[in-house]
């Protein structure tokens, strides 16, 4: 490790002071804009809200309590609502026998949860070998058998999905069907669903429902009607609108909604 405390740069943190690295008042809780990649493993959560985190394979969501695992040198960009708090980790994976190569959406546990609260208020440099070394190690083992669960959309790398996938990610209320689309790129619509699931993994009306319900988090966090979202969202029912999100996220829209306008009551 590099010197006394850590080396920033231009407001991006250069060494870890240890292993595992996250005080609540320093660069690792900062939101560093554009795309971005770390010579460490980092662990975003979100206490409230939801964040987002963008790679060039996949788009990883996590609502409250739960985090996005990025291995180092993963290069991503992290996309918050107004309201998300987040707490940051970054971690030295190899010496805390953390190598996951890939990304992915972790339950935050209530014991995981309050051990990290307790590390992001010990010293930078504590003592690896004293008590506060055995916590970092008790949090790297927590974090280790932590179930995946979460909204991830993988990202297709064929051109000629792109425009569809940008479009149903932006505005999924006026996207094409898998058909029109096909007519007007000159490809049936038996390919396009054969290029979907090679490109992603899964079929075209899975990641299309789960590109409605990313859509729908920050307008639901927002306050919006049930029924505008379902709408903006490309939902012709109601019910399918919120049997969906119960789903994919455990919880109801109208649940997600009332938690983020308690957590954040709207002043206007």
């Amino acid at each position: 490790m590099n010197g006394h405390i850590p080396i920033i740069r231009q407001g991006y943190l250069q060494d870890l002071p240890r292993p595992l690295y996250g005080h609540i008042d320093s660069q690792p809780n900062m939101i560093i804009p554009g795309p971005h990649q770390h010579a460490w493993a980092q662990l975003s959560y979100a206490i409230q809200g939801h964040l987002q985190v963008w790679t060039p394979q996949a788009r990883f969501i996590a609502l409250s309590q739960r985090a996005v695992w990025i291995p180092a040198g993963v290069r991503h960009r992290v996309y918050e609502s107004p309201h998300t708090q987040i707490r940051s980790l970054y971690i030295d994976g190899p010496a805390l026998g953390l190598d996951w190569s890939d990304c992915r959406v972790l339950v935050i546990s209530p014991l995981l949860q309050e051990l990290i609260r307790r590390f992001s208020a010990i010293p930078i440099e504590y003592d690896t070998d004293g008590p506060d070394g055995r916590l970092a190690r008790v949090l790297a083992d927590q974090i280790a058998v932590s179930p995946e669960a979460g909204l991830i959309l993988p990202w297709p790398s064929d051109k000629r999905l792109l425009p569809l996938c940008r479009q149903l990610h932006r505005a999924p209320d006026t996207a094409p069907t898998l058909a029109d689309y096909g007519r007007q790129i000159g490809l049936s619509e038996k390919t396009l669903t054969r290029l979907f699931l090679q490109q992603t993994g899964l079929g075209f009306r899975l990641w299309r429902q789960r590109a409605r319900l990313v859509h729908a988090l920050p307008l639901l966090e927002q306050g919006e009607r049930i029924t505008d979202v379902a709408l903006a969202c490309g939902y012709d029912s109601l019910s399918s609108f919120i049997a969906a999100f119960r789903e994919h996220t455990g919880q109801t829209p109208r649940e997600f909604s009332l938690r983020s306008l308690q957590a954040n009551p709207r002043t206007d």
